[in-house]
């Protein structure tokens, strides 16, 4: 029997988003981390929340996905935070079709639109991290939603996201796979792959 930690659905949105529910603000608060985070940020996750992500990856916080905001909470500890916990290691990748999951069924639930547009962009990113074409269409127009949506303030944010998504529908497109997790799953890297490795910027 395990004992589900006492970290809550908000606690993990607060960490990610921060405190406030304005667009522009939860973006100039949270770029930063998201993007630049190194590993400072991995060592932050680890300390406050390694023991949470084990419990999601279990499936002992399953309850959360009730909620639009404990799916989106459920979804950043298992798609967002394992990345840092676990960076290098197959941890990081183990929980992606489960993600990907839990991101399927909330569409339909309408669950991403009860969420600001930076709480969607983690909301729909399992589907940029699949290994899936079908599921990569789907994320990059979901992206392309999100400009469509976004004041003209804030739309560059938004078009930098679905210009990140487009750059990962290509190589599953190419390649049907990520190469650049090839050497944390312990898969042997093609010719093709190993020379779009070494270019300058190759990965995400």
């Amino acid at each position: 029997m395990h004992i589900t930690p006492d970290t809550t659905p908000e606690e993990v949105l607060l960490f990610w988003f921060g405190d406030s529910d304005d667009e522009a603000r939860q973006l100039a608060f949270g770029m930063p981390r998201w993007f630049n985070g190194g590993d400072a940020l991995d060592l932050a996750i680890t300390e406050q929340f390694e023991y949470t992500v084990r419990a999601a990856h279990r499936g002992d916080l399953d309850a959360w996905a009730e909620t639009a905001q404990g799916r989106l909470a459920l979804i950043v500890l298992i798609d967002q935070f394992s990345r840092n916990v676990y960076r290098g290691k197959p941890g990081a990748f183990v929980g992606d079709d489960r993600c990907q999951r839990l991101a399927l069924d909330g569409l339909r639930l309408g669950h991403d639109r009860q969420l600001t547009r930076p709480q969607r962009v983690f909301f729909y990113l399992p589907l940029e991290h699949a290994e899936n074409l079908s599921l990569q269409h789907m994320s990059v127009a979901l992206f392309a939603s999100l400009i469509d949506e976004a004041p003209a303030s804030v739309r560059g944010k938004y078009a930098s996201f679905h210009d990140f998504a487009e750059r990962h529908r290509r190589v599953i497109r190419k390649f049907g796979r990520f190469p650049h997790r090839n050497a944390a799953l312990n898969r042997e890297s093609t010719s093709e792959e190993t020379a779009y490795l070494a270019k300058p910027g190759a990965g995400f």
